[in-house]
C-alpha cells in the first residue's frame, strides 16, 4: 500500500508535540449516521484509561471519519495512541453490534500543530465539521465532539 507508507514517512513522536490527526472509517462508510455506533465509538475514544498520559484537546467523530488535536505526553507513540482509539473503538461497537464488519481504514493523517496561535484555530475547525458539512446549522446541535475550549 503506496499510500500508507507515505503516510508513515518521516512520522516522528515528539512529547508535548500536539498534533491534528485524521482517519477515516472502511471504505468512508457512513457509519456514524447511526447515532448508536457513534455513540459506542466516541465513549470508547474518550474512555479516561486511553488518555493518562497523552491528552485529546478537541476531537469530532463525523459520519465517516474522526479529527482530534492530541497532546503526545512522554512515553507515548502517536502510532499507538491512533491504535488504541481505533481498536477500542471497534472493539466496543463490535461488543454491542457483532455483525458490524470493517470499521476503520488502515493508516491516518497527522499534521504538527508548530506554533501556539494555530492551536484555538485548529480546534475551531475540528468542532466546525458538522456545520460545514450540512450536518447542523449549530455546532453545539451535534452531540460527538467536545474541545478543552469550551
Amino acid at each position: 500500500m503506496l499510500g500508507y507508507a507515505t503516510l508513515r514517512k518521516g512520522r516522528t513522536s515528539i512529547t508535548s508535540q500536539i498534533y491534528l490527526v485524521t482517519f477515516t472509517t472502511a471504505s468512508r462508510v457512513r457509519l456514524f449516521e447511526d447515532h448508536d455506533l457513534a455513540r459506542l465509538a466516541a465513549q470508547a475514544m474518550t474512555d479516561r484509561r486511553l488518555w493518562y498520559r497523552s491528552q485529546l484537546l478537541a476531537w469530532v467523530l463525523m459520519p465517516d471519519h474522526w479529527h482530534g488535536l492530541i497532546e503526545l505526553g512522554a512515553m507515548d507513540s502517536l502510532s499507538i495512541i491512533v491504535q488504541k482509539l481505533k481498536s477500542n473503538s471497534a472493539r466496543r461497537m463490535r461488543a454491542e453490534h457483532p455483525a458490524t464488519g470493517a470499521i476503520w481504514e488502515k493508516g491516518f493523517h497527522d499534521r504538527a500543530i508548530r506554533t501556539e496561535s494555530t492551536i484555538k484555530p485548529a480546534a475551531r475547525y475540528i468542532v466546525a465539521n458538522p456545520l460545514r458539512a450540512g450536518l447542523v446549522e449549530d455546532p453545539g446541535e451535534y452531540p460527538y465532539w467536545h474541545s478543552v475550549w469550551l
